[in-house]
């Protein structure tokens, strides 16, 4: 039995827009509570073009309730939930820090190679997150069945300290959460996606292990070889395109690359990484075998330089109160 129960005192002030997607706005914000408390975080809010729509709002919701027990340096975190004139919305940790698509942009600006062992390093942080995931149980110890489905470059985050972060559960798969139409719709990426996901077939975890090896490639080369002009022909690049020699493309990809490559983009499941634990075991090997290997500090040092960032810059000022409704308002009289 509760001894007390704690009134909802917090407040959120929207700072800044710090991304825009398909179904939903993320801001920087501050949480005000008592006594002068102010904390920075990210805030995630639906579109009102899907605010009429009960299985998205349900599964927005869902989203929120699987994540919020989620704790691991490697996945973002959630902190509250809720809703505010009729909007929903996920408070979040923030991250300073990018996406990994804006990393990659910013590496081909300044005309950069993005050194080996940092790109497996990502994935392996990537691969950590995955495996805590997939492992994850209810209060009564029975597994959730976590896929996540959308492991892709919007959804890795690094922060300027060289933290990454997997995010966005927003069409994961895991029982009892979420509502998902697996065999009659696609969900996620195209270029990301697993063969199975492409050809609307029944996930489970390997299917995560494939997008990281998609994740992995793209980073060692600078581009992804899956990627099409179209969805369809992405969509069919993942389940047909013939697996090349990867140390042809990248004469930094040497044997023992080749074959983690191999081994994670096999459209076979049975040839694939059963476990996340596993890939990330090879992973860290081919990092760490022969001694000294990158770790967050390496990793920030290499994003602070190539952003020009320093982990101590001041931070922008909150607007009003009343900016997030205003800002999300906006937002949806432009997309209709």
């Amino acid at each position: 039995m509760a001894l007390f129960t704690i009134q909802n005192e917090f407040r959120y002030e929207i700072v800044r827009k710090i991304f825009e997607g398909g179904m939903g706005v993320v801001y920087e914000a501050e949480q005000h509570g008592t006594r002068q408390f102010v904390k920075r975080v990210a805030i995630k809010v639906i579109r009102q073009t899907y605010a009429d729509q009960k299985q998205f709002i349900d599964n927005f919701i869902g989203e929120a309730k699987l994540v919020a027990d989620l704790i691991h340096t490697n996945i973002v975190q959630t902190y509250h939930l809720g809703e505010t004139n009729g909007i929903c919305f996920i408070a979040m940790e923030l991250i300073r820090g990018v996406n990994l698509e804006q990393f990659e942009q910013q590496i081909h600006d300044k005309r950069r190679q993005l050194p080996k062992e940092l790109a497996v390093f990502i994935v392996s942080r990537v691969a950590r997150g995955l495996a805590y995931a997939h492992a994850k149980t209810d209060k009564n110890g029975r597994p959730l069945g976590i896929v996540h489905r959308d492991v892709s470059f919007k959804n890795i985050m690094i922060a300027f300290e060289g933290d990454v972060k997997l995010t966005d559960f927003g069409i994961a798969k895991a029982r009892g959460f979420l509502t998902d139409q697996e065999g009659e719709v696609v969900a996620g990426k195209s270029d990301y996606m697993s063969p199975e996901q492409a050809d609307f077939q029944i996930t489970d975890k390997r299917s995560d292990l494939f997008s990281a090896g998609v994740v992995l490639l793209h980073l060692l080369l600078g581009r992804n070889l899956f990627k099409g002009s179209s969805a369809e022909e992405s969509r069919q690049l993942i389940m047909n395109m013939p697996l090349p020699d990867f140390r042809k493309l990248d004469d930094r990809i040497d044997d023992r690359l080749n074959e983690i490559l191999h081994h994670t983009l096999a459209r076979d499941l049975s040839s694939r990484y059963t476990t996340a634990d596993e890939l990330l075991y090879d992973l860290e090997h081919y990092i760490y075998h022969t001694g000294y290997g990158p770790t967050n500090e390496t990793l920030g040092k290499y994003i602070r330089d190539l952003f020009g960032q320093t982990l101590h810059a001041p931070a922008p000022a909150a607007k009003s109160a009343a900016q997030l409704l205003e800002e999300t308002a906006r937002i949806h009289a432009k997309a209709k």
